[in-house]
């Protein structure tokens, strides 16, 4: 009798269905076995700490001065020692993050938004609209940089924003102009995708049951042209962090009185022969944070392709 029950126990019994794997799922569970990714993300957050809540490692104000200090060598409570206007420089490295991580994501969001509409409107409708929008972006890369961001910088020089914080005011005029120059790559990227799904079956499914444009656009094709952005992320911030020290060093990136380590290269390097460390602090700090990034983008694109992996 027990057998009996045995068998109907496992005939009845309903097999359980394993859950179909999906791209970002084998991309996640990937990337947590790479030890740069370990090593980018140990880097990354602390640094995004930093700059969001700086007073959480310093309680010295970095725009307090003493003339006695100019230049002088660490000392108990102040382990950096001090800028050449005799500034805590370990509070000024702290706070210096701020400026050139939130200017970064600020820029990321901006070309995000910017190139991705433009780029999905282009790719999926195509034509003259892909064309227009094709002629701009070969239009806005044909003009240099860095000429055209200390063009544009340079106009911004006298101009006071107003409604807005210190803090807004002094990345704004940065992240207008990184914004305006940065947005083409976004756009092509999503061109590319938009224009590779718009002929697949799901897509011509959607549209055989009468779903709108909108809705296919938005609600259908951008999904699926998402992964290869996904990437573009970090290593757009990388590239937004490393802008921005390059035109705050040249003086024309994050208005004065804020910090940025870019700010702090520029005024050490006037002394690194006497005092080549404070030229190496910032740099440690930003390169480290540029190279976090980088990898960990790196690591993202390559889990996210199938050919790759």
């Amino acid at each position: 009798m027990s057998d009996v029950s045995a068998i109907e126990e496992a005939v009845t019994e309903t097999p359980k269905v394993a859950k179909p794997a999906s791209l970002f799922g084998d991309a996640v569970r990937d990337l947590r076995k790479r030890p740069t990714v370990i090593l980018s993300v140990v880097i990354i957050v602390p640094i995004l700490l930093i700059a969001f809540f700086p007073w959480l490692f310093t309680s010295v104000d970095p725009e307090v001065c003493r003339i006695a200090k100019v230049k002088a060598p660490p000392e108990p409570g102040h382990p950096f020692g001090f800028s050449p206007d005799g500034c805590d420089y370990y509070a000024q490295t702290i706070y210096g993050a701020g400026p050139s991580i939130k200017l970064s994501l600020m820029v990321v969001i901006g070309t995000l938004i910017i190139g991705g509409l433009v780029g999905i409107l282009a790719g999926y409708y195509g034509g003259w609209l892909d064309a227009v929008f094709s002629r701009a972006v070969d239009t806005f890369n044909s003009i240099p940089f860095l000429l055209g961001a200390l063009l544009m910088l340079s106009m911004f020089r006298n101009v006071e924003i107003p409604f807005v914080s210190a803090n807004l005011a002094a990345i704004l005029p940065a992240v207008i102009t990184l914004i305006f120059f940065g947005w083409t790559s976004t756009m092509r990227l999503i061109r590319a995708s938009v224009i590779e799904s718009r002929g697949l079956d799901y897509v011509q499914a959607a549209k055989s049951l009468g779903a709108s444009n909108r809705r296919i656009m938005f609600r259908h094709i951008l999904p699926n042209a998402v992964a290869p952005v996904m990437s573009l992320i970090p290593l757009s911030i990388a590239g937004m962090i490393s802008a921005e020290a390059t035109l705050s060093f040249l003086g024309i990136g994050v208005r004065p009185p804020a910090i940025s380590w870019g700010i702090m290269i520029s005024k050490a390097s006037d002394i690194f022969v006497t005092n080549p460390m404070l030229l190496i602090i910032p740099s440690i700090f930003l390169v480290a944070t540029v190279l976090s990034f980088v990898l960990l983008g790196d690591a993202i694109r390559d889990a996210l392709d199938p050919k790759l992996r």
